[in-house]
Order: structure tokens, then C-alpha cells, then sequence
């Protein structure tokens, strides 16, 4: 029952980009509908995936494993464990709501915008999947090509150049990455007798013997495309760009699961193959994700522009992230798991937000805005809980992730300095500073445009986008442990992984007895 839910949660989406193939492209409506009810399916399915899970193994769950290229050993080599369920379901709960905040929106092109769409799903749920380094690769670049289009065709007036900087970033890091994936599995067959492979199995299990010097350079090729995709600073500026420009949907997608494939990279490629290179540069990337938190914040409080504000914020935020994963704690990596979720609802939420203010008064410049809250209530209420909930408020979903990133760091051995999480911390406060600025000159600040006295509140359509999202943010602020759980076992097995090769052994909180 698994592996097909697996399976159908996988190739739902590329079955549903076939079958819009033979709707007439003048039947927007079929469209539209046929291209929705195959992501919900595609979530509906998702869920299947969670009774037969066991949470408390840290191997593949679900495995699929069929020959394809054979001569490179290269497979249908499908699978997840805690991580990559918790991703998939973000994955799959998002993109239903990025159909309905397209419905619209999108008016021209409509049957290529949905085929890209959910060819967009299929990769994006390929790469959490794959426990193949080819099959990797494949998803990870035919996800390039969907968003390219997404941005180039129904993004803003600067449109193309967000999109040619965003292929071109990417495509930098996926060469590196290539280059990485050929180079492992010769290495790795040299050492086994067996020539090339790209079985993740044998890779993880011979990765971490490889000579040092040549372990380095793995490393920072899988690390650079990874880091990228986050993005960290100062690899980031194709970011902002990339979500001002893009559509809401596209905002959201980007946001939600794009920049995760980054973070989620590090903790499968980085952490498990190379653990002992990951000690060895934890500290100049933990100095770049503090960098970056602080810079982000500090650039998103001068900005004028909702929709720029919040995609600097993802900087900051993503920053978290990686300084959980690289303190190498248990507390830090799941504190970094499921701030990765909690990034993906939040900010997710804040860009259909500021989608829903655009499509309203067609500006999107802070100044322009003012009193809305006396005309548009409700929306008043779901835009503050996604604002709270990125702030990090005690009681909704920001808070677990970046409690638990900041305690990883002040107690790493790896790091072994506490200023890493006391300067963190500061970013918390600036999150605040510039997102209850934000939503205090737009919600409740004075301005005599009368375009803003006679806004309409909510849509139905646009509930059913906000509440899903508002539903989880709570959910996981109030009982994180019923998202925890999963990822707990495949968490600790990458530090006790990490220990066994570097002799750094993270301080693992004890629980009471009780709660053991």
C-alpha cells in the first residue's frame, strides 16, 4: 500500500500534464479543473503515506528499485524516510493552492501554464524521492525548465531578466552537481570493483572512506549547487528578483518547496556522504547562514515593496536552516526539518497574501496602502497570523524551528560558540522590526486613496487558499511533535553518522523519563 501511494504521489502530476495534452487549449475551464483535481489526488495520495509509515526507522521506507541504465547502474530507485515524507507533504499540500490562486490570474496560455505546472510537481516530488544520484539529477533539472517558463512567460514586467538569472544561477550549481554525481560513483566503483554506480545505498555506504582531499572537493561541488538553491548568502540576489517578478503561484511555489530542495540536499548529499568534510567546513558556512540572516533582515527593513520585503526575508530565514543543519545536533537538524515546513506555510501564506492585496489595487509599494483592515477584516486576520508566524511567535509554528536551530548552535561541538546562536537571535528581533512595520503602514496606517476604502474582503477561492495554510501553522505550533516524530529516527542517524566518522558527538538533550 505504500509503495503505491509512493508511486501514484510521484507520477499523478506527469499523468495529469498527459491528460491536459488532449483538452482543447479554448477549454480554460477543463483546464483549469482537470489540472486542480489532479494535484488534490495528488495530495489525497500523499496522505496514504503516513499510516504505514514508521517513524521510528531511519532507513527507506517505501523503496522501488528497477533497472534502467544498467552499463552506469542507474535505476527507478525510489524511496523516503522521516525528511522527505514531511517535504512531500508540504509538497503536495501546496501545489492544489497554487492552482487556485492561478485560476484568475492566469489568463493567457492557460493549457501551458498548468501542463508546466504540474510537470513543476512531478520534479519537485522526484527529488525528495530519489534515492538514485542519475535519477536525482534528471529531477532536479527538469524542474529548471517549468519554472524558467513560469517566470519568463507569466511573471512581472522584468520578467525575462529574473528568469535568465534564475536559470542561469541554477544551472551553474546543477553542473557542479553533475560533475560531483560522475565523479562519486567512479570513485566509489573504484574502491568496490563494480565500476560506476548511482546507487545511493552503495554511495552511502562507501562515500565517507574516500581519500580526504578528493572528499573536500565532493563536497564543496554538492554544497555550492545545494547552497544556491537555498539560497545563502552571497549566493542569493537571483532570489529576490526571482520572486518579485514571478507570478503569486509562482511566489508560492518557490517559497514553499523550491528552496528546500537546497537545504534538503545538504542534509542527504553533504551530511550522510561526507561527513567528515562537513565538519571540516561547518564553520565558514555557519558563519555565512548568521551573515545571511542578519543581512537579509537588515535589507528587507529598508524596502518598500511588500512582495521584496518578504522574499528578503526568506534569506534571513533560510539562514536558520542552514545553521541548524550544519550545527550537526539533533536539537539543530530537526529544528532546521521543520523550519523548512514552517518556512514553506508561513511565507507561502504571506505571498498569497500580498498576491491577494495586488490583485486588488494592482500596487504592490507599501505607501500606496493604509486602513485596510476596517474594510477588509478577515483578511486582516489570516495576513497576522502569517506575519506572527514568521516573526516566530511562541504558540504558532515559526517558534519551534527557530528555538530548536538556536539551541542546536549554542550547544554544537561542532561549532563549539555560543555567539553563533546570540547573533542569530538578533535576526528574530529585526524579523519583527520589519514585519510588524510592514503590516502596521498596511493594516492600520492612514491614507486618503479612496481606492482602499472600497476593497472586497476575502473570495471563497481565496479562503480555501489562506485556511489550509492558517490550519497547519497552528497546528504545528501548538503539538510540533505530532510532525516531529517523523523525522526524529532519520535525523539522529545522520548524527550519529557524523560521530562515528568525526568523532564529534552531538549533545542530545535527555528527556524525562516520562516523555522518553
Amino acid at each position: 500500500m505504500g509503495t503505491a501511494a509512493l508511486l501514484a504521489t510521484l507520477f499523478a502530476p506527469l499523468a495529469g500534464s498527459l491528460a491536459l495534452l488532449f483538452i482543447h487549449r479554448d477549454q480554460g475551464k477543463a483546464i483549469k479543473t482537470t489540472a486542480l483535481v489532479f494535484s488534490v489526488l495528488t495530495f489525497l495520495g500523499s496522505t496514504l503515506l503516513v499510516p504505514g509509515f514508521d517513524a521510528s526507522s531511519s532507513a527507506m521506507q517505501f523503496t522501488v528499485d528497477m533497472p534502467w541504465l544498467t552499463s552506469i547502474d542507474a535505476g527507478l530507485r525510489l524511496g523516503i524516510d522521516g525528511t522527505s515524507l514531511l517535504l512531500v507533504l508540504l509538497t503536495t499540500l501546496i501545489m492544489p493552492i497554487a492552482f487556485l490562486t492561478s485560476w484568475n490570474s492566469v489568463t493567457k496560455s492557460v493549457k501551458e501554464y498548468n501542463v508546466l505546472m504540474l510537470l513543476l510537481q512531478f520534479g519537485m516530488t522526484g527529488v525528495f524521492m530519489a534515492t538514485d544520484t542519475f535519477l536525482f539529477y534528471v529531477f532536479w533539472e527538469l524542474i529548471l525548465i517549468p519554472m524558467y517558463f513560469i517566470i519568463g512567460i507569466w511573471g512581472g514586467k522584468d520578467r525575462i531578466y529574473a528568469a535568465i538569472k534564475f536559470f542561469l544561477y541554477t544551472l551553474v550549481g546543477s553542473l557542479l552537481m553533475l560533475i560531483a554525481i560522475i565523479w562519486l560513483g567512479l570513485e566509489v566503483g573504484a574502491m568496490t570493483g563494480n565500476g560506476f554506480t548511482a546507487n545511493l545505498a552503495v554511495l552511502r555506504q562507501h562515500a565517507p572512506m574516500i581519500a580526504p582531499q578528493v572528499q573536500t572537493w565532493l563536497f564543496l561541488a554538492f554544497a555550492l549547487s545545494f547552497l544556491i538553491k537555498v539560497p545563502l548568502f552571497p549566493l542569493h540576489t537571483w532570489l529576490p528578483d526571482a520572486h518579485v517578478q514571478a507570478p503569486t503561484a509562482g511566489s508560492v511555489i518557490l517559497a514553499g518547496v523550491l528552496l528546500k530542495l537546497g537545504t534538503y540536499g545538504l542534509i542527504r548529499f553533504n551530511l550522510d556522504l561526507f561527513p567528515v568534510a562537513s565538519v571540516e567546513f561547518a564553520t565558514p558556512i555557519s558563519v555565512l547562514a548568521v551573515v545571511g540572516i542578519i543581512y537579509g533582515a537588515l535589507v528587507a527593513m529598508v524596502q518598500t515593496d511588500i512582495k521584496k520585503l518578504v522574499a528578503y526575508s526568506s534569506v534571513s530565514h533560510l539562514g536558520f536552516v542552514v545553521l541548524g543543519i550544519f550545527s550537526m545536533t539533533t536539537e539543530g537538524i530537526q529544528g532546521a526539518v521543520i523550519q523548512m515546513v514552517n518556512h514553506g506555510l508561513s511565507t507561502g501564506m504571506l505571498f498569497l497574501c500580498v498576491g491577494a492585496l495586488y490583485e486588488r489595487r494592482h500596487t504592490r509599494e507599501i505607501a500606496d496602502y493604509g486602513g485596510i483592515t476596517s474594510v477588509m477584516p478577515r483578511f486582516a486576520v489570516l495576513f497576522a497570523l502569517a506575519m506572527f508566524a514568521s516573526v516566530g511567535l511562541p504558540g504558532l509554528n515559526g517558534f519551534v524551528g527557530e528555538f530548536l536551530t538556536l539551541l542546536g548552535a549554542y550547544t554544537s561541538p561542532v561549532l563549539n560558540n555560543p555567539m553563533y546562536a546570540i547573533v542569530s537571535a538578533s535576526g528574530v528581533i529585526f524579523a519583527a522590526v520589519y514585519l510588524l512595520w510592514m503590516f502596521q503602514r498596511v493594516m492600520f496606517g492612514t491614507n486618503d486613496n479612496p481606492e482602499n476604502k472600497h476593497l472586497r474582503d476575502l473570495t471563497a477561492s481565496e479562503y480555501w487558499q489562506l485556511v489550509p495554510l492558517a490550519v497547519f501553522i497552528i497546528w504545528i505550533g501548538v503539538a510540533p511533535r505530532h510532525f516531529m516524530h517523523f523525522s526524529e529516527s532519520s535525523v539522529k542517524a545522520v548524527v550519529e553518522r557524523v560521530g562515528t566518522y568525526t568523532g564529534k558527538v552531538s549533545s542530545v538533550l535527555p528527556l524525562p523519563q516520562q516523555q522518553r
